[in-house]
């Protein structure tokens, strides 16, 4: 990701999370998630220790993936019309080479625990809630052979 996508990786967050998942949330969580998906906030993460990649589609941002310090799946949104296509699982599997843990987390929203759980990571532990937002920790172990190609 690069700063000029900002603006459309906040638009394609926003859009499918007001789709998917403000609807189950209070006003608050509603804005702890408009804070943490603005433009500005990506820009900062930008400036840490997160791995932030997105896929194209003819010049068009389609889908972002945010992965935190190597071990944490902190965004993964793809733009609506385009779900279920596999753009999702191409950007985890993408981010999951950078992986430097042998087990990546998730804080999963819970319309979106099917879609993880598709892609291999299990439920762990009690949904929980922070700032508003509702989310199931999952996790997924990586095999040693495809941690190792990472370092």
């Amino acid at each position: 990701m690069q700063e000029k996508d900002l603006e459309a990786v906040s638009a394609i967050c926003m859009d499918s999370f007001l789709r998917s998942v403000a609807g189950t949330l209070s006003d608050e969580g509603i804005t702890t998630f408009s804070n943490i998906a603005v433009r500005d906030a990506f820009l900062d993460r930008m400036k840490g220790d997160n791995l932030m990649l997105v896929a194209e589609d003819n010049e068009n941002i389609e889908g972002v993936i945010e992965l935190k310090e190597g071990r944490y799946v902190a965004m993964l949104f793809i733009r609506p019309e385009r779900q279920k296509s596999g753009i999702g699982r191409k950007l985890l599997s993408s981010a999951l080479n950078h992986a430097k843990v042998e087990t990546v987390t998730v804080s999963a929203s819970l319309s979106s625990v099917t879609a993880y759980e598709k892609y291999g990571f299990e439920c762990k532990g009690k949904v929980g809630e922070s700032a508003g937002l509702v989310y199931q920790p999952m996790e997924l172990k990586l095999n040693k052979a495809m941690h190792a190609t990472s370092e």
